[in-house]
């Protein structure tokens, strides 16, 4: 489980981050070198999922938009400056809910 965790920090980091350097080269005039780096770090978010040894590629990229979600709200409190709210809150934790149930429900 702990590899599985780790897998899914990466590939959020790798997503989020990567998108930030496109985004702050479009959005904040920063050199082009930022987005070349985002999209290769994008092309590594794209792989690092494949790692997971789950059998089913939907369940692992469904569970993964949960930890997605928690992973943008702290992103945005660390490096944006902008302090999640009560509901940022619980909507992160419902997330995790659905990942746990989508990753390891009971199935016959």
């Amino acid at each position: 489980m702990m590899k599985a965790m780790m897998l899914f920090v990466l590939a959020g980091l790798a997503e989020i981050g990567g998108g930030y350097l496109v985004w702050l080269t479009l959005k904040e005039n920063r050199p082009i070198g930022y987005a070349v780096s985002g999209s290769l770090i994008l092309v590594l978010y794209g792989i690092i999922p494949t790692l997971q040894s789950f059998p089913s590629f939907g369940r692992v990229y469904a569970a993964y938009g949960g930890v997605f979600i928690i992973l943008s709200v702290l992103w945005g409190w660390l490096v944006d400056k902008k302090v999640p709210d009560m509901y940022d809150w619980i909507g992160a934790l419902v997330c995790i809910a659905g990942v746990s149930i989508i990753l390891w429900a009971p199935r016959g």
